[in-house]
């Protein structure tokens, strides 16, 4: 062995240098001057989010509802996309929001669903966010428009022990929404968006129940029957005519027996959106019961009547109906026609009251002669 020498040292490292008073000082500075400003972006986020909820709360229409949630939560919390997936098995938020005249690049944001176990399990009795990495096959068609990014949070909106629906916000920083981050401000927020999305929808029931069929989006029995009344006359008054058209969608049972009430109602829906995209500015239709349908039309007599009718059955008959299913029908309405002149009258209810029995009997008589067919009152103006 090598003899050690008395210069030897030991080979170990410099112990570090203690900081000093000053440098310990700065250190704490700038420790609680990162906490500072912590606090502040959370002031900051906290009075942000506070106005977007009173935003939210003053939402009088879900129309408005849905704006200040798209844009107004896009903005404020600099998102590259928000999808708003919403509950809607019946379709009457969708009627609702056409009434309503929503936004087309809002509603682009917005996806209604027929069920939200089906398409996020997880998230159908959730109450709390989740938070983290985008994953295609879990959360695109949570996404409108085909959106993708980095990171999601997927916040449920909580009503009365389930969820109706899921706010997704879309970021392209795959570290903006991790599972470590606090989500609390998040759930709070859903739960506002919840509330005000069943006090819009409410407010808008109680508008429309007396005059509109949420289903089909048409006015309801009651209201055509009022308009009828004012109608007739005013037919009075300039010495007109008014016609009334009774439509009966044929083998409607079988569509229910066949696809369920959903389908059935996915029927309705569409054959009130043909008969809709038909009828004039002046005219009024309606949903009179069931799968019937009645349209209204001032100043019209037979011709107009019989025209319009055929209008309406090619409308329905020639393009197949898309199901919720995914399957197709053709189907076919049944049509009667009727109209007279208001002359000499002094009972606008009555006049109204054998008007839709004219045309009732005209449908009728299409019926027992094989259905899929107009058929206009013999008794009529011209």
């Amino acid at each position: 062995m090598k003899p050690r020498r008395p210069d030897d040292q030991p080979d170990f490292a410099a112990p570090p240098r203690a900081a000093t008073a000053e440098e310990a000082n700065a250190a704490l500075r700038a420790r609680f001057q990162t906490l500072l400003d912590q606090v502040a972006r959370n002031e900051a986020l906290f009075r942000k989010t506070q106005a977007l909820e009173l935003e939210l709360l003053r939402a009088t229409s879900l129309a408005a509802l849905f704006e200040r949630t798209i844009d107004g939560l896009r903005e404020a919390y600099a998102l590259d996309s928000i999808t708003l997936n919403v509950l809607d098995p019946q379709h009457e938020l969708r009627h609702i929001v056409a009434a309503e005249k929503c936004s087309s690049t809002v509603l682009a944001q917005v996806q209604f669903l027929d069920s939200i176990t089906k398409l996020a399990p997880q998230l159908a009795t959730a109450t709390q966010p989740w938070l983290g990495p985008y994953q295609a096959e879990a959360h695109r068609r949570l996404l409108a428009g085909g959106a993708q990014g980095g990171s999601v949070a997927l916040i449920p909106l909580p009503y009365a022990n389930r969820s109706i629906g899921i706010l997704a916000f879309v970021s392209r920083d795959t570290r903006r929404f991790s599972r470590e981050l606090a989500s609390d401000f998040l759930a709070h927020l859903g739960l506002i968006i919840a509330i005000c999305l069943e006090n819009t929808v409410n407010r808008a029931r109680l508008t429309l129940s007396g005059v509109t069929d949420y289903l089909t989006g048409l006015h309801n029995r009651r209201y055509l029957q009022g308009r009828m009344r004012e109608e007739v006359a005013r037919a009075e008054r300039q010495r007109g005519s008014v016609a009334c058209l009774m439509i009966d969608v044929d083998e409607f049972k079988a569509v229910n027996d066949g696809h369920g009430h959903l389908g059935g109602d996915g029927v309705l829906a569409e054959i009130g959106r043909r008969i809709e995209q038909q009828i004039r500015g002046s005219d009024t239709g309606a949903r009179y019961g069931g799968d019937e349908f009645a349209v209204l039309m001032p100043a019209a007599g037979v011709v107009e009547a019989q025209v319009f009718a055929q209008r309406i059955h090619a409308a329905v008959g020639t393009v197949p109906i898309a199901l919720p299913d995914g399957m197709s029908l053709r189907l076919t309405v049944s049509i009667g026609a009727a109209a007279r002149p208001v002359t000499g009258e002094r009972d606008p209810q009555g006049v109204a009251g054998r008007l839709v029995a004219a045309a009732d009997a005209a449908l009728y008589r299409v019926k027992r002669a094989g259905r899929n067919s107009v058929e206009c009152d013999p008794v009529a103006v011209t």
